[in-house]
């Protein structure tokens, strides 16, 4: 799927979209000090994020983390 639904609302496979949903709300962060544990709060606190929190895994954590540092590192 990794998309956003037609609602706007954010699920776990969609990783773009929570990437740019985190760049958004949190545009000063220093993306290689956030942790797996600090990046799951971050995800799931994001106003769109709808899907259930005990989906998460550390793969699907790892991929978030990993595009979100492509995005904002030159």
């Amino acid at each position: 799927m990794n998309e956003i639904s037609q609602s706007g609302n954010l699920y776990w496979d969609a990783t773009y979209e929570i990437v740019l949903s985190l760049k958004a709300a949190y545009p000063d962060i220093a993306v290689d000090t956030v942790g797996l544990v600090q990046l799951y709060h971050y995800v799931t606190t994001l106003p769109n994020f709808v899907d259930d929190p005990r989906l998460a895994n550390d793969g699907i954590l790892n991929e978030i983390l990993r595009e979100w540092y492509e995005e904002v590192t030159p």
